[in-house]
């Protein structure tokens, strides 16, 4: 069986990821509970006449798996496999909108065209002329994680070179009034919105696009080796000890060799109890870390920590504005462990490690 490493990365989100960085100077939000991607310079990566007919989630995947191809110097892809919860919802909008408007008249049908689930991944495919398989999972909070456990079979089961993942949700103002009416995303002037301090419904709400190259050669710009990833649907909090042992434990692991853990805490009174539980089961060995008072809650959201366990393995660190208990962490991570879960389903772990 082959093994599957993590050789080149992009991600474009509501920090300034593209820039190369890791955090270096991050943004920190607090006044506001929906948060926009920063936008990189499109015009280095798309010809100009077609960014306007391009909505950002489209926009920010073709810029983000640019940036993950380049690093990873490959020349030839043998497969495109992107995770997404709401697909290109603003161009879905904006086609809803129309014929509104227009009275179900006089309809172009562009926006209809580019508002499918699988806009991106054939995007991606048709800019680099790639023929190869190509495939697009969507299924709320397991979009990701899926089209990251199709990716390391490719790879170690199929015996796959090169293959691009990516998650990929963007934000629709109609949408996400509608998110908030509902309680999925806080309230208006609810601030300050300190994710580890809330005692409210709903999260803050992000958007974002993150890519990898897995490959089953180690490079020198190598970042991480994915060990194993595992997705279930439904768990009882009882039963979450039992899901991580298990996982860790068909990896010849157990809790106490496991560095670093990353959470993926939002702020809902609701389903942090999920995170809670896990910190109680890792605060005594491993260092806590969490990423999404930084970035935000999206579906997709567990392909943003997958890029920073990536980075944290290369580097040895965390940055201390990861840590849960704002204290200062190992200078030697060696494996990291994320676990997520998207309102109470979609429980998802992801293993890696230094090379």
């Amino acid at each position: 069986m082959e093994r599957c490493y993590i050789n080149g990365m992009g991600c474009i989100s509501v920090q300034n990821t593209f820039e190369g960085n890791f955090l270096e100077h991050p943004i920190v939000y607090s006044d506001t509970n929906i948060i926009y991607a920063v936008k990189p310079n499109y015009k280095a990566f798309i010809p100009p006449a077609a960014i306007r007919r391009m909505s950002s989630g489209v926009k920010n995947s073709i810029v983000a798996s640019a940036l993950a191809i380049e690093q990873a110097q490959v020349n030839e892809l043998d497969g495109i496999i992107t995770g997404t919860g709401m697909g290109c919802i603003q161009d879905s909008e904006k086609f809803l909108e129309k014929m509104i408007d227009f009275n179900e008249e006089y309809l172009t049908p562009t926006s209809f065209i580019q508002s499918t689930h699988n806009t991106v991944s054939g995007q991606i495919a048709l800019k680099l002329k790639c023929n190869a398989y190509n495939f697009t999972y969507v299924n709320t909070g397991g979009s990701f994680p899926s089209a990251l456990l199709d990716g390391l079979m490719q790879i170690k089961n199929e015996g796959k070179n090169n293959i691009l993942i990516g998650g990929i949700d963007e934000i629709a103002d109609y949408t996400f009034k509608l998110y908030q009416t509902i309680g999925h995303i806080k309230k208006d002037n609810e601030e300050s919105y300190h994710i580890l301090e809330s005692r409210s419904e709903g999260c803050v709400g992000g958007e974002g696009s993150t890519f990898f190259v897995l490959s089953n050669e180690k490079q020198d710009q190598t970042y991480a080796e994915v060990l194993d990833a595992h997705l279930v649907n439904k768990l009882k909090k009882e039963q979450l000890e039992g899901f991580i042992n298990n996982f860790l434990q068909r990896n010849n692991m157990n809790i106490s060799d496991v560095d670093a853990v990353v959470l993926g805490n939002n702020g809902d009174v609701n389903f942090d109890t999920y995170y809670d539980e896990a910190e109680r089961l890792f605060k005594s060995n491993s260092d806590l870390l969490y990423y999404k008072h930084l970035f935000g809650e999206f579906m997709t959201a567990p392909s943003i920590a997958v890029w920073i366990a990536s980075n944290v393995l290369k580097e040895g660190k965390a940055p201390s504005v990861l840590y849960k208990n704002n204290e200062k962490g190992s200078d030697s991570i060696k494996t990291v462990l994320i676990y997520n879960q998207y309102r109470g389903k979609d429980h998802s772990l992801t293993l890696l490690k230094n090379v």
